[in-house]
């Protein structure tokens, strides 16, 4: 059956010895309009891999609430390397992106099968016939569980861990010195945080206006496209101190829409994962057929698009009301 939350133990071997590398330099405690983006950039990843570290216990013990914080806080470190891209875009970084990318796909089968599980019990409840079906899917969730445990303990995570820090303090995107690099490195984060955001922002809604059109794979990037947009909201809040209440409008809407497309989402991979499982496919399966609820997500998601879409797009003012570029 699934595993259930334990108390914290001594930390793991696997995560002691996964150290972020020596950090040369003390940074601030906030970000500010006026910060240098490579500033900006450090104190942000560094949140997130911290993050990332502080879940991996819980996570290996098989608490879904670790294995949720552990994928959200390793989604906003490879959307601030998006985000601050192409300033980080080194010899290094495509390496630094696949260990990333491969540890997400470890965490998101388990993640996957613990939603599928949630909405089968809180549709279904305890009714027998539901029992054998659910022995099955904990069968594949433990096995599942068992190989991520095994990948959050490996030399690979450690190494991972240990790359993806150095890379963070002193990759070779930090030391370049062409002109360009070092332009991209000085710039304001607030120069740069209104360009992104509003392009970032135009592709998303020019996509959100085709929602009910979209097929599962496309509505799946445009969700992603979505998680980035709030994600990096989130991670700027230190710079909204005098605009929170349009940070609070934007993320609202954002969230409303994420929600949405996020149910939609785990419909798909229920559905895929029900059908992978033997004996229980058919019946399974349809439990995450409901197109009455597709429709009424749809509608959620693309009203929330409608309010974001009258929203005033991103301005310099918005992130740095009153402040002066520093030195």
């Amino acid at each position: 059956m699934r595993a259930s939350k334990s108390r914290p133990t001594t930390r793991s071997t696997a995560n002691a010895h996964a150290k972020p590398a020596t950090r040369r330099n003390a940074l601030p405690a906030r970000l500010s309009p006026g910060m240098a983006c490579d500033t900006a950039f450090r104190i942000i990843a560094r949140r997130h891999l911290d993050a990332v570290m502080a879940q991996h216990d819980g996570t290996c013990r098989g608490d879904p609430d670790a294995l949720h914080q552990i994928r959200i806080a390793l989604t906003h470190l490879r959307t601030a390397i998006r985000f601050f891209s192409p300033m980080v875009d080194d010899a290094l970084r495509p390496d630094v992106w696949a260990e990333l990318k491969w540890l997400n796909g470890q965490l998101g089968m388990v993640r996957d099968l613990d939603v599928a599980i949630e909405r089968i019990v809180a549709e279904s409840g305890i009714e027998l016939a539901v029992v054998a079906e659910l022995q099955r899917w904990d069968e594949k969730r433990a096995e599942s569980h068992r190989l991520l445990a095994r990948a959050l303990q490996s030399a690979r995570y450690r190494r991972l861990v240990e790359q993806t820090s150095t890379w963070i303090e002193t990759g070779p995107w930090s030391t370049r010195r062409s002109k360009d690099a070092i332009r991209l490195r000085r710039r304001t984060l607030a120069d740069h945080a209104t360009e992104r955001l509003t392009e970032w922002e135009t592709t998303l809604l020019k996509k959100a206006r085709k929602l009910k059109k979209l097929d599962v794979e496309k509505r799946h990037k445009l969700r992603l496209l979505n998680k980035r947009m709030t994600y990096s909201v989130e991670s700027l809040a230190d710079l909204f101190a005098d605009g929170a209440a349009k940070q609070k409008s934007i993320l609202k809407q954002l969230r409303k829409a994420q929600r949405s497309l996020g149910q939609l989402n785990d419909d798909a991979r229920g559905q895929a994962l029900a059908a992978s499982l033997n004996g229980a496919g058919l019946e399974a399966s349809n439990r995450f057929l409901d197109r009455k609820r597709e429709k009424k997500l749809l509608r959620k998601a693309s009203e929330a698009y409608r309010k974001l879409d009258k929203t005033k797009p991103f301005r310099s003012p918005d992130l740095a009301p009153s402040s002066e570029p520093e030195a």
